[in-house]
């Protein structure tokens, strides 16, 4: 595991890249694509609430002039077709993608193995495994049209140390840290592909996870979201690695 660096993201830092970003309605998805359209990125940006998305779809061309494509794709009542239906959209619309950072994730409910029941882990497998491993498999062509591409897999301190009543979250984000580097080793000479923890963040999946911490001890996803865009941009020549968030 390594820190990412401290980074200072620029105008030109992602100027030109097509880059996917789920999750990208609220949180540290909303953050990543706000800064990663001042970076000059041209942006896909998936969300299960198309309300968020056509607002950030509009404060991003006010502040930017950039119109991102704003896709409203639920990863709790996708199926196969429907993932590859987006893949084609994209084929015929983009001759490339050149990163993809999956951020969307849900905690599901905190409880013993014993009270966890199949199907709570089978939805949050869905959304924060399934997604990745289907999104990722159907855009390699595309990935492989860039000149330097990257994925970014959203990963947790609890995909890399299991922790008691976390049960259907942590083996998620295991198995997301298990994709991230059996895809390394595949594509070592081809793509950069690695895992990101970005630590306790004042999100509401947090909130959630810990009613009673005072939010305003947390990082807030603008003091993260440079450490995706760093993962993004060909600043990053390292492949394979689970990062963690700068001090």
């Amino acid at each position: 595991m390594k820190k990412v660096p401290d980074f200072e993201f620029h105008a030109d830092t992602l100027k030109g890249k097509n880059i996917l970003i789920t999750g990208a309605g609220s949180g540290i998805g909303k953050q990543v694509a706000l800064d990663a359209a001042k970076a000059g990125a041209n942006l896909i940006l998936l969300s299960k609430d198309v309300h968020k998305l056509y607002a950030l779809q509009d404060e991003i061309v006010q502040n930017n002039n950039i119109e991102p494509l704003v896709v409203e794709f639920d990863f709790t009542k996708a199926k196969e077709k429907d993932y590859k239906q987006l893949a084609d959209s994209l084929y015929e619309n983009y001759d490339r993608i050149d990163g993809v950072a999956h951020i969307a994730g849900v905690l599901g409910y905190l409880s013993p193995l014993i009270n966890t029941s199949l199907q709570q882990l089978k939805s949050v497998m869905e959304i924060n495994f399934e997604s990745n491993f289907l999104l990722t498999q159907l855009l390699l062509p595309l990935l492989f049209q860039s000149d330097n591409p990257s994925v970014v897999f959203t990963s947790s301190g609890v995909g890399r140390k299991g922790r008691a009543f976390w049960t259907s979250y942590s083996i998620s984000k295991f198995a997301v840290e298990g994709l991230m580097q059996c895809l390394a080793d595949e594509y070592e000479n081809d793509m950069r592909i690695n895992s990101y923890n970005p630590g306790p963040t004042r999100t509401n999946m947090r909130a959630q996870a810990f009613p009673a911490e005072d939010p305003a001890s947390l990082k807030t996803p603008a003091e993260i979201s440079s450490d995706y865009l760093w993962l993004l941009s060909d600043n990053c020549t390292e492949t394979g690695i689970m990062f963690d968030y700068h001090e």
